[in-house]
């Protein structure tokens, strides 16, 4: 609530994303977008709704003082175009790998450094949740999510990643610290307590 996370996320330009890559769109896609007028495109909106982000586990490496998060973004698509009246819903889900790690300046003192933030390209699932559909434009939704899938990566990369990255600096250093140390010291009791060859 504090970075309006989700007031973020419903203001990306999903419909321009698509209008600009309208020219290399595949079949019906490229030719409905591109030969729209602009009027036409002006008419036409792609709203981003029922949002959810979540956390969907962690990596980290003890000596590194490292952490890969994976975070699931999700999120309805309101289409509608102008030939067609009818809000045609649908469902899109992917997930973000987040590196972050704990760095020492010159004093000693631990701050955190946000790294590379990604959409992985196989976790893009999109499905189109309106019922009652004809069969022209069943084709032309086909062709809508495999174009869809192509502008999400770079979408969400430039306008969501670093809405994560502000979230996540708000982490408190110490906290990151106490429970690496806590991990490492149960991964090292676990693996004290492991029966030797000998005792095998």
């Amino acid at each position: 609530m504090k970075h309006n996370a989700e007031g973020r996320i419903q203001n990306l330009r999903l419909m321009d994303s698509l209008n600009a890559s309208g020219q290399t769109a595949p079949g019906m896609v490229g030719w409905l977008i591109s030969s729209m007028s602009l009027q036409h495109q002006q008419e036409s909106s792609a709203n981003i709704t029922n949002i959810q982000l979540d956390y969907g586990g962690i990596r980290m490496s003890f000596h590194k003082e490292w952490f890969s998060a994976n975070i699931l973004l999700e999120f309805d698509i309101d289409l509608r175009l102008p030939f067609n009246n009818k809000i045609i819903k649908t469902h899109a889900c992917m997930n973000l790998a987040v590196e972050f790690w704990l760095e020492k300046d010159e004093f000693g003192r631990r701050h955190l450094v946000i790294g590379n933030c990604s959409v992985e390209p196989s976790s893009i699932y999109t499905t189109v949740l309106t019922e009652d559909i004809s069969p022209k434009m069943k084709h032309f939704l086909r062709n809508f999510r495999g174009n869809l899938a192509k502008v999400i990566p770079h979408l969400v990369e430039s306008q969501v990643c670093p809405l994560i990255g502000e979230i996540l600096r708000q982490l408190d250093v110490k906290l990151l610290k106490s429970l690496m140390e806590q991990a490492s010291a149960h991964e090292h009791n676990h693996e004290s307590s492991r029966p030797s060859a000998y005792q095998a």
